[in-house]
């Protein structure tokens, strides 16, 4: 009795990329469609307080559950300032840990240095969050604010950006706090851009007497600016998006007295933290819905400006040669 032919190799194997390429499709538009569905989500959620509020909600400092009026200029700020702060502290710090592992550190020092580094991103957020209350806001506020009252002192604007009770927590405090979170990130995305820089671009560069920030100057980064943009809005979406260590060390004050590095205020996260489970149905929790659209929308304009960034780079390449 004859054995019935088997399937043809070439059949078989266009069959398996036929449903490879549905399944890559499918993975995609599921992945929109959820976006999407979020999207709506948070747009009917928040269409009361859209409703009575518009766009006057983004300007108005007031937040008051108890006679409805809400206003999210106090928790935008607080999240764009801790943010910038972070990405201010942290964009140097992992520019120059990677620049150290990739360059300049000794061999024996490289993987344990790398590792230690990657562990700090382990550590729970709320882990910091508690580390920054109880240890580095006494420290900030007895050897950091406490000095600068007395040094600025009646100066104009630099004393008001320093005042405030010295207790240690604020918009500074949080963005530290940040910036130590999300160093691991970017420092780790950074040295691995870093090394796949082609070392024959690099020994060249060696050869012809540059020295080592020539070479990371002129070199790696515009080969790598790609991947360190990429690196830095990683982190950016790490401090904008953070929960429970913001919310330990910012106060968590719902006006905003001054624009002092160590006013006590609140984010859009700790706000939803804080509020959501005890806000009733209605205009509170529809305000604290429009906040996550805020964060929402806040988060896609830096992914647009980032692409939009990256995109002109692109287009200025080669304009020197």
């Amino acid at each position: 009795m004859s054995m019935p032919p088997a399937a043809h190799p070439l059949r078989t194997s266009a069959i398996a990329d036929r449903l490879f390429g549905w399944a890559a499709r499918g993975a995609a538009l599921l992945t929109l469609g959820m976006l999407a569905a979020i999207l709506l989500s948070l747009l009917v959620g928040a269409w009361p307080a859209i409703e009575k509020y518009g766009l006057g909600f983004l300007t108005n400092s007031v937040w008051d559950p108890v006679s409805e009026e809400f206003g999210g200029l106090v928790m935008i700020y607080g999240t764009l300032a801790t943010s910038l702060i972070a990405l201010v502290i942290a964009v140097p710090v992992s520019f120059g840990i990677a620049l150290f592992l990739t360059e300049l550190s000794p061999a024996w020092l490289k993987r344990p240095l790398g590792t230690a580094i990657e562990l700090l991103a382990a550590i729970p957020s709320i882990v910091y969050g508690m580390w920054g209350l109880l240890v580095f806001g006494p420290i900030l506020a007895t050897y950091v604010q406490q000095p600068l009252q007395s040094l600025f002192a009646g100066v104009p604007y630099l004393g008001a950006l320093v005042s405030g009770p010295p207790v240690g927590i604020g918009i500074l405090s949080a963005g530290i706090i940040l910036a130590i979170m999300i160093i691991p990130f970017i420092a780790s995305v950074m040295r691995d851009v870093f090394d796949v820089t082609p070392p024959m671009l690099k020994e060249s560069a060696y050869a012809l007497g540059s020295t080592t920030w020539e070479v990371v100057s002129q070199v790696v980064l515009p080969y790598t600016k790609a991947g360190v943009i990429g690196g830095i809005m990683l982190g950016l979406g790490r401090a904008l998006g953070e929960t429970m260590a913001v919310t330990f060390v910012i106060g968590n004050f719902n006006q905003l007295d001054s624009l002092s590095l160590f006013q006590a205020a609140n984010s859009i996260t700790s706000a939803l933290a804080n509020e959501f489970a005890e806000a009733g149905e209605g205009l509170h929790q529809a305000a604290l819905i429009y906040l996550g659209l805020v964060l929402f929308f806040i988060t896609f304009v830096v992914l647009s400006l980032s692409k939009l960034l990256l995109a002109r780079l692109r287009r200025h390449e080669g304009a020197k040669s």
